[in-house]
């Protein structure tokens, strides 16, 4: 197994693995990258589905999303599928976000596994690393956001696509620790975004507007904690939901893109950060 990091503080494209048939000692260096890197890219990957969930339930149970459960959409309720058409005006991903952080126990990992590139070269995906992100924080600011929490509702996501919920539906809402301790690491990080935070409890909400788009906008423009993952076809990327925002940006009007996503549940909620 080749491990060949992306940039300094994210990301790593691992060669010369297998995905649908790993040894101990290989998934315990995918591990062990993961947490180092926090985003894993592995190319030219033939999975099954089956194949594809397997590798997922290495890490623990999978994830369901809520649009499953609640009955908007029908597919299998392991996989979430990202299929934009070549007239697509939006794509799943298109604003800086981590998968449905509006879950009382938002998933710790998602595995998106992509068959199908735009021909154009276009459909990369960007990814920043949210400890990078906190530490990069004067000490005044990380101590006025440590100890807050806030509040996560997934009606923002669907509003961003056009979707209202029928009668009898509902969707996921929470408050987190704005800075948890990652529980693998211990290391604070950043966890807000724009798809799915609404505020910070217990502040002004004209304070909490200025902080939350002040750090969206550092995220967003800072390409120290980044790395651009450019896929090929049968490539997985498996990125730390937890630490991780990602992007995908829709730059191939006119041409497809095909990917299958399954995302593993964490064991519990995020936790505070509390400075030693």
């Amino acid at each position: 197994m080749d491990i060949q990091p992306i940039t300094p503080t994210i990301g790593a494209e691992i060669s010369e693995v297998n995905l649908a048939a790993l040894d101990s000692s290989s998934f315990a260096a995918i591990e062990d990258a993961f947490l180092k890197h926090h985003v894993l890219v592995f190319r030219d990957q033939i999975l099954t589905r089956d194949q594809h969930k397997n590798f997922g339930r290495l890490f623990g149970e999978l994830h369901i999303h809520p649009s499953k459960r609640n009955g908007m959409n029908q597919e299998d309720p392991e996989l979430f599928i990202v299929n934009t058409k070549p007239d697509a005006k939006l794509t799943n991903g298109e604003a800086w976000h981590s998968d449905v952080s509006c879950e009382e126990i938002p998933p710790m990992a998602s595995i998106l596994y992509v068959t199908r590139c735009p021909e154009n070269g276009g459909g990369d995906t960007m990814f920043a690393n949210m400890h990078a992100a906190f530490a990069e924080l004067s000490s005044e600011l990380q101590q006025l956001l440590i100890g807050k929490t806030a509040y996560h509702d997934g009606e923002i996501d669907l509003r961003n696509y056009g979707i209202r919920l029928r009668d009898g539906q509902t969707y996921p809402k929470a408050s987190h620790p704005l800075i948890p301790a990652h529980p693998k690491s211990g290391k604070p990080y950043l966890f807000a975004n724009g798809s799915f935070t609404s505020h910070i409890e217990g502040i002004p909400r004209w304070e909490s507007d200025m902080l939350l788009q002040g750090l969206y906008q550092r995220t967003a423009t800072n390409p120290r904690i980044q790395c651009r993952v450019k896929w090929t076809p049968n490539t997985v990327v498996m990125w730390d939901n937890r630490s991780v925002q990602h992007h995908a940006i829709l730059d191939y009007a006119g041409f497809a893109r095909y990917g299958e996503r399954v995302s593993v549940l964490d064991s519990e909620r995020p936790r505070a950060f509390h400075p030693t």
